[in-house]
């Protein structure tokens, strides 16, 4: 079907004078010039092409990368990624021998007179009416460009091959040349012929004029934006026959200044960047050195690459804040440590170690206790239970709730996880910790009824009887050093005061001695017997919050840190690409003119 329209689009061309004499040159050029050997032909690469190196493994990351964001990142932001991916496939397909390069530039530019001027014969119209090209004409100078021309969608009537050097014009062999409509017309048709069109080749010659060479649209909308592929755009100074010496230099300087602020590396001191020449198209001033140029860029089959490279770059950049997270971003240690101790508050482990420990205690001063003390507390507690003093009662604290408190441990930890993340990511881990901390309050309260009270039936150390025993004895001296003086008084007895009072003092000593010592052996018991029933329910509760919250928190962190490293890969360095010599001036090798300083190397 594509030969097909390549030989109507011939036929078409065959017409007319023009077509005539060029039939005639290519004739008598192919008798001048010898056939190729059959192993020259075979020398040339095949159509389609593979990425290798660099390029690879970045459109490799990008894959991933598009991959891995899908649910995270917006579609909008991933658009251009997944459209660089896109192009690069549809360019891999086809011709790699073929460099497609298209001529831009505003109305009245003399763009179609350069494109001429590189033909060699007037094949895109040009005049006074504006605009005067109103669709693409392609110009190959050599076969199998017509995959590259249909992806651009050049009808088969405007596509051309060149008449002055015909197939010998070996220099410019792989080149395909693209005449574009005014970028500025008046037609938006034209604007987004243009526009479609250059996001498509793989490289671009802005012609730009003395007058609008500072045109605000064309770098605003253009240069500017497309400053990152400076290694694959020519800037052509055109019209230069109405300047002098001096004015051309001088706007020639001017240009690069502009170029310069637009972030546009210029190909300066054998560095990469763009090619600028000063050229008539109407007197042929400065057209060899940029058919030289062009050609030299061509045979050096690079440039499709160069062009997804640039592009993979501007995908990069705009991806930048979904993925550069601004300082050190996670949860480290200080954190973890943090939301664990908040649970631990949330389900009382403190307070439940805390009533343990004061469990222990006073089940011990129970049982080794005067039973008069005990008496007296037991006096104290019915008191204060009975009591209506409104001094007495205990004042109610605005404490949060258990659910609170969990609530807050998990807003806390999310928001230490998410800072500094990007906002994609960010959002992602707090939709983690919140979708962990549904029914994490309830699970806790299960795992604490499941662990049981610890203050309920505290263990007893085996020396408590033999405690009890001399409680009780102290306390039979009392009763019968009591019962012996009261005998005495009664005449039972034989009356002698001292003996019955040593043993009373005995009881009475002895009983609070026996309380004392076995309240200072209980305390190192009752203490770790306190801290024991803590930790075990802090490190349930810990387990508990690292499966439902800090488990997939790490998993959306982990995740981030995959696409980062892809990232990385997808902005990594790219090796140097092939000098581009920067020319410009009258004829001969142009002057520098303005420094390079400043411009950025994309």
């Amino acid at each position: 079907m594509v030969d097909d329209d390549r030989e109507r689009g011939r036929a078409r061309w065959d017409d007319g004078l023009i077509a005539r004499r060029a039939a005639e040159k290519a004739a008598v050029a192919e008798e001048r010039v010898p056939a190729k050997p059959q192993e020259e032909e075979d020398a040339l690469p095949p159509l389609g092409g593979s990425y290798g190196g660099p390029l690879r493994r970045r459109l490799d990351a990008l894959h991933e990368l598009v991959g891995l964001s899908r649910t995270r990142v917006d579609s909008e932001a991933l658009a251009e990624a997944g459209r660089v991916l896109d192009e690069a496939a549809a360019r891999q397909r086809l011709s790699s021998r073929h460099t497609v390069i298209a001529v831009a530039g505003a109305t009245g530019s003399g763009k179609s007179t350069l494109f001429n001027a590189l033909a060699g014969v007037p094949v895109s119209e040009t005049g006074l009416r504006r605009p005067t090209t109103s669709a693409p004409i392609a110009l190959s100078w050599s076969e199998g460009s017509a995959g590259l021309l249909d992806r651009l969608a050049v009808p088969s009537r405007l596509r051309r091959r060149p008449l002055a050097g015909g197939a010998g014009d070996t220099e410019l062999q792989g080149l395909v040349l693209v005449d574009l409509p005014d970028h500025d017309s008046a037609v938006t048709a034209h604007r987004d012929q243009v526009d479609r069109v250059l996001g498509l080749v793989d490289a671009v010659i802005w012609v730009v004029d003395p007058e609008k060479y500072a045109d605000a649209a064309l770098h605003e909308r253009y240069l500017r934006p497309l400053a990152g592929h400076a290694e694959v755009t020519f800037v052509v100074l055109n019209q230069i026959d109405r300047l002098g010496t001096e004015a051309a230099d001088l706007v020639l300087d001017d240009l690069r200044r502009l170029l310069d602020e637009d972030g546009v590396a210029l190909g300066e001191h054998g560095e990469p960047g763009a090619t600028v020449l000063a050229v008539s198209a109407l007197t042929g001033e400065g057209v060899p050195e940029l058919r030289e140029a062009v050609a030299r860029f061509v045979q050096e089959r690079t440039a499709p690459e160069r062009r997804i490279a640039a592009d993979i770059d501007a995908a990069a950049a705009r991806l930048r804040q979904a993925y550069v997270a601004e300082g050190r971003a996670g949860l480290d240690e200080r954190a973890r440590d943090a939301f664990t101790d908040r649970l631990a508050v949330a389900v009382g482990a403190q307070a439940a170690g805390e009533a343990a420990e004061r469990v222990w205690r006073r089940g011990a001063i129970r049982a080794c206790g005067t039973p008069w003390l005990r008496l007296y507390r037991w006096y104290e507690r019915m008191r204060a239970h009975g009591s209506t003093d409104p001094r007495l009662e205990v004042p109610v604290e605005d404490e949060l709730t258990a659910r609170q408190r969990v609530e807050q441990a998990v807003r806390i930890v999310a928001d230490e996880a998410s800072r500094g993340l990007p906002v994609p990511w960010a959002q992602a881990v707090r939709e983690a910790a919140v979708r962990g901390a549904e029914g994490l309050p309830e699970a806790l309260d299960e795992l604490t009824v499941s662990m049981g009270d610890p203050a309920a039936r505290p263990p007893r150390p085996a020396w408590w009887p033999a405690a009890v025993l001399a409680q009780a004895v102290m306390t039979l001296l009392q009763i019968f050093g009591a019962l012996w003086l009261v005998g005495q008084i009664v005449g039972v007895v034989e009356p002698g005061l001292l003996p019955p009072v040593l043993v009373m003092l005995g009881g009475i000593i002895g009983g609070p001695l026996v309380e004392w010592a076995c309240e200072g052996a209980v305390k190192g018991p009752a203490r770790r017997y306190g801290q024991e029933a803590e930790r075990r329910l802090r490190e349930a509760a810990a387990a508990c919050g690292r499966a439902r919250v800090l488990d997939p928190v790490a998993a959306e962190l982990m995740r981030y840190r995959e696409v980062r490293e892809q990232y990385a890969s997808v902005v990594g360095s790219r090796p140097p690409a092939s000098r581009i010599v920067v020319g410009g001036g009258r004829s001969g090798p142009s002057r520098l003119g303005a420094t390079r300083a400043g411009a950025r190397v994309r």
